[in-house]
């Protein structure tokens, strides 16, 4: 049976949401940790390396690195006093990216990395 053929109740979403999925949004929603994960992708890194490369505070970036370990996007193993982090899984990370670019290509949105307060209407408008 081919799967457009499938009557749907249109009262049923189309999928499930948790907590879990908007706390991976929310990592990936920084453009700072965002960075720091394409960053990653060459491969393994010190937080020092991180912090040099970032010109960000230790602090920063370790507290990014927390974020995005606590949603499984990479991993940290420790080796004398120095933390090394790398991306926990590559692969779905590319494939989650290019959904992601297909998403907004096919809405035709232009968005810019800024912050949108879509709650709070500008002029009668959502901005």
């Amino acid at each position: 049976m081919n799967p457009a053929d499938v009557v749907r109740d249109p009262a049923t979403p189309l999928f499930e949401v948790d907590e879990s999925q908007a706390a991976l949004f929310h990592a990936l929603s920084e453009p700072t940790r965002l960075a720091l994960l394409r960053h990653l992708s060459t491969g393994e890194h010190r937080v020092r390396d991180l912090v040099d490369h970032m010109h960000l505070a230790q602090s920063t970036v370790s507290t990014h690195l927390a974020c995005l370990r606590d949603c499984g996007l990479v991993r940290g193993r420790t080796e004398g006093r120095a933390s090394w982090f790398s991306l926990a899984d590559p692969e779905r990370l590319v494939e989650l990216l290019a959904a992601a670019d297909v998403l907004l290509g096919a809405s035709g949105a232009s968005l810019a990395l800024r912050h949108h307060d879509h709650d709070d209407p500008v002029g009668g408008e959502l901005r």
